[in-house]
């Protein structure tokens, strides 16, 4: 096998989807390089899995089933068999079902891969047990939302370079999708484009940008009802279009003309010029672009956000132009759904909203409570809103619980049994995008470690012990894959090539007609006493992938709780000290760094830490409440924290503050 190259592709949640080379030697992947020829890729993989086979290849990483010997969340486990894994598993499930029927089962995946086979494979299991189904986002709720409404969120992005103006709003695409800044660069060379980066936190985009506007958190609705305002007030927004388009255009417009500059200037902390300056260059410049992130959408207001940035891109008419519109994400033409076999469910079962899974879990009065969890993909425990409730029904007894994972995650670390899961360079899977319209194929570089399986063979081991037979549940992992395909793309060739252009229709001016719904008025954020805390993505780390990768952790550093110079200053706080962050859900240690990236009022913490190991457990997620928008987005960002010094007020031990807030 020495001196092989395999074409295969990242399979993380990012829109840029890479698709990359695995170099084998003498049966050992050596590297991994992003494919040249790729549209997006052009040769160059991120910081975050340019080494991925050490991911693979782990000191740590599990490779046998294990069973729980120890407390939940003791990590304490013993190795055993495969069969007698999936034989215990079958008997608790059967158990289960006939204790408390079949809705008392519920799977939990999400994106810790994008793999159409690792992602779907193990629903038909739980569609074929008429199991408690899914629904419901981790994030990106808000534009979800508009989307299944009929709004346009997305185009081809390569089109941005056709852009004259570009507006990133809330999205650090240095940090989160790289590749797509060479689109940006692009519209700069073609057009002169101006870029500019709306966001409250400076960061790696906002330095590259032509202007950053550094609003105050959670006030992104009520900034662009502001821009809105001015484009309708000096007749600069197209409204045959804006017309044509959305069905209930007077009631946005009597909605958005309550905000004049001079009452959104003072909400979002900047100076009127500002908004009318980008609202006409905004109007202006055609075609202009809105980049939209998700961070915005993590607030209570996060749907009114999404909204009104649906509203700005039909009001400036820039739907009509290539390169013009709204971009939240895209995706190509395909099916990924249609992996899952939704049509083996015996009838309509309840279906459960994986971000609310702290009020799930722990809930003994629903009917039924859930007493058997399968996680894939996932580690709720660091990653879902309210992390410390979510521990809380991991640790419950009378939940089974089962966990296909690579490493000891803080989710793995409350499971009955973990089934050790194969990674990308092992297994051959296909890979859906959210940020563009090339769909890529994975090719198995080298046979699994130890006795890694891929989740499609789980599935095929388990579905006989659970009575579950026939075609659907003996397909391999190519012929799960092959069901997401349109029809006119060749699997063969998809695999053979690395990835295919799969094209949706552009959105069109003509045929293109929703509501905007802007009934929900637009407000002024509530903000709580204390500070305002933002959990943005880290540069290195995935959410809470690669965290405990060496590498990794040492390029992000210690966990660094970032203050601006004037709050540090009148509370006496002195850079690189241990303090201590918390409020009457949770508390946390983090060094503090004084800086200017963030505004008064507002202090950040970058990546999803794990709990383990302790000198580094900075579980942002412990802090946050309880609390969605209207569409089920969990509001993260809406978190308020008091900050103290761990050497003048003590105690440095969370647990012991927790107790002292709770008291």
């Amino acid at each position: 096998m020495s001196g092989k190259k395999i074409i295969g592709c990242c399979p993380l949640d990012c829109q840029d989807t890479c698709s990359w080379v695995a170099h084998v030697e003498n049966g050992r992947v050596v590297r991994v390089t992003g494919a040249t020829e790729h549209p997006i890729t052009k040769g160059v993989l991120c910081t975050k899995v340019n080494d991925y086979q050490t991911r693979t290849y782990a000191s740590d990483r599990l490779l046998h089933p294990l069973l729980r010997t120890g407390p939940k969340g003791s990590g304490q486990f013993q190795q055993i068999s495969w069969d007698e894994a999936l034989d215990k598993i079958a008997d608790h499930f059967k158990g289960i079902i006939r204790e408390h029927g079949p809705e008392a089962l519920m799977p939990l995946y999400y994106v810790g891969s994008m793999g159409t086979v690792q992602r779907q494979a193990l629903r038909r299991l739980f569609h074929g047990l008429g199991a408690s189904d899914l629904h419901g986002d981790v994030c990106g709720a808000s534009m979800n939302s508009l989307l299944e409404e009929g709004h346009p969120v997305g185009f081809d992005p390569q089109e941005i370079a056709d852009s004259k103006l570009i507006i990133l709003w809330g999205v650090n695409m240095l940090t989160t999708c790289h590749h797509h800044w060479q689109f940006v660069k692009e519209a700069r060379q073609r057009h002169g484009a101006h870029v500019v980066a709306i966001d409250p936190r400076r960061n790696r985009t906002t330095e590259k940008c032509d202007e950053h506007i550094a609003i105050r958190p959670g006030t992104d609705a009520v900034f662009a009802s502001g821009l809105a305002y001015v484009m309708l007030t000096e007749d600069l927004a197209d409204l045959d279009y804006m017309q044509s388009s959305a069905s209930d255009f007077e009631e946005y417009r009597a909605e958005v003309l309550k905000w004049p500059p001079e009452r959104v200037a003072a909400i979002c902390g900047i100076e009127q010029e500002t908004i009318k300056r980008l609202a006409r260059a905004f109007a202006l410049a055609k075609p202009a672009v809105i980049r939209a992130g998700v961070a915005p959408q993590q607030t209570i207001d996060g749907d009114s956000y999404a909204r009104a940035l649906s509203a700005l891109a039909c009001l400036g008419g820039h739907w009509r132009s290539q390169g013009g519109g709204l971009f939240a994400f895209e995706s190509p033409a395909s099916d990924e759904f249609a992996a899952a076999r939704p049509d083996l469910k015996p009838g309509s079962p309840r279906s459960l909203d994986m971000s609310r899974l702290c009020d799930i879990l722990t809930d003994q009065d629903m009917a039924p409570a859930v007493k058997g969890l399968m996680v894939w993909c996932m580690n709720p425990a660091v990653t879902e809103i309210n992390a410390g409730r979510v521990k809380d029904g991991l640790g419950r007894e009378d939940l089974f619980t089962v966990v296909l994972e690579h490493f000891m995650t803080d989710t793995a670390r409350y499971a009955d049994i973990i089934l050790p899961a194969t990674t990308q360079l092992e297994h051959f899977d296909l890979v859906i995008t959210w940020g563009h319209q090339y769909i890529a194929a994975n090719n198995p570089a080298i046979k699994p470690l130890g006795e890694a399986k891929s989740h499609g063979e789980v599935m095929r081991l388990l579905a006989p012990r659970l009575g579950l037979l026939g075609p659907a549940y003996e397909d391999t992992d190519e012929e799960i894959a092959a069901t997401a395909l349109p029809s006119g793309v060749s699997f063969e060739t998809l695999k053979s090539t690395g990835w295919c252009l799969s094209s949706p229709p552009r959105p069109d001016p003509a045929t293109t007609r929703y509501k905007l719904r802007f009934a929900e008025k637009i407000r002024v954020p509530e903000v709580e006493p204390g500070f305002r805390l933002l959990t943005p993505k880290s540069h290195y780390f995935l959410n809470s992938s690669f965290a405990n990768m060496h590498r990794h952790r040492k390029a992000e550093g210690t966990p660094m709780l970032e203050m601006n110079t004037a709050d540090a200053t009148e509370r006496g706080l002195t850079n690189g000290e241990l303090v201590l962050i918390h409020n009457n859900h949770a508390s946390i240690n983090a060094h503090l760094k004084i800086t200017d990236t963030t505004g008064v009022g507002v202090v950040a913490v970058a990546g999803k830490w794990w709990g383990n190991p302790k000198d580094t457990a900075t579980e942002v997620n412990l802090l946050s409440p309880a609390r969605w928008s209207s569409n089920g987005q969990p509001a993260y960002n809406d978190t308020f924290v008091e900050v103290t010094s761990v050497a003048r007020n003590g105690p440095s031990d969370p647990a012991s503050v927790r107790d002292m807030v709770a008291n």
